[in-house]
């Protein structure tokens, strides 16, 4: 169900050394169709920090557009924007980031698009720097997916690891293989059923050098329940390089 960015583990994009693990397009088992949910963001305390909207539509042609809106107590926004393909394989056809305000230390307006490999990132350090602009073309492999790592969660086996990549905004873009893989089984409290769910952890792959340097970095965690049908139900980890530990849950 939800779709975000791992900001906080993609911040370590300048220390990242590309492994030649076999990274492949992720294989369509349980087709995404029409929703519309309202996930929460939280302190782990349990404070609400943002009031979210999932809306997800289907345009045929195995096509769906996916928009992701948090609206923070500050004023801060992350709205992210994926349109993707569901024809045998999950492929990324076009991806667009803004993330802004004071929970946020940086400002980011970025965007991607397959057919053309136009990109453009409109990028702000803090209140003190000069806004920058970046422009260009990249091109994307076929296992890019950025915005729908939970969705790929929910179509892997609750035992299999799966290396795929994902563009990061440092602020240029660059390409950053992910291994998304199970740690274990959970028993999570959803509107107050008891509900099992596979943990999983999303980790870069990183050079022996850079892993000395962020020994420490928190995990990313991502719960999802299988089964028949398939369901986010929770995230843990930081929005950006070195920030709190923020919750989302579906409710």
């Amino acid at each position: 169900m939800l779709r975000t960015v791992l900001a906080a583990v993609l911040a370590l994009a300048p220390l990242v050394a590309i492994r030649s693990a076999t990274a492949e397009p992720i294989e369509v088992k349980y087709p995404e169709g029409r929703t519309r949910g309202f996930p929460v963001l939280r302190s782990l305390g349990g404070d609400k920090l943002a009031q979210g909207e999932l809306l997800q539509i289907p345009r045929g042609d195995d096509t769906v557009e996916s928009r992701l809106v948090f609206r923070f107590v500050d004023g801060s926004i992350y709205d992210e924007r994926v349109v993707f393909s569901q024809r045998r394989v999950f492929a990324l056809l076009s991806y667009r980031l803004v993330q802004r305000g004071p929970s946020f230390p940086e400002t980011v307006e970025a965007s991607l698009e397959r057919a053309t490999g136009r990109f453009h990132v409109v990028y702000r350090g803090d209140e003190n720097r000069p806004q920058e602009t970046f422009t260009g073309t990249l091109d994307l492999p076929a296992d890019v997916y950025n915005g729908l790592l939970s969705t790929l969660m929910k179509n892997l086996p609750a035992a299999h690891s799966k290396v795929v990549q994902v563009v990061v905004f440092t602020p240029k873009p660059r390409l950053v293989k992910m291994l998304l893989s199970p740690a274990a089984q959970d028993a999570l409290r959803v509107n107050g059923a008891a509900v099992i769910a596979t943990r999983f952890l999303i980790r870069p792959q990183l050079s022996l050098f850079a892993s000395l340097l962020v020994a420490d970095i928190p995990d990313v965690k991502f719960w999802i329940h299988h089964g028949e049908v398939p369901a986010f139900l929770r995230y843990e980890g930081p929005f950006y390089f070195m920030g709190p530990i923020w919750r989302i849950d579906v409710s």
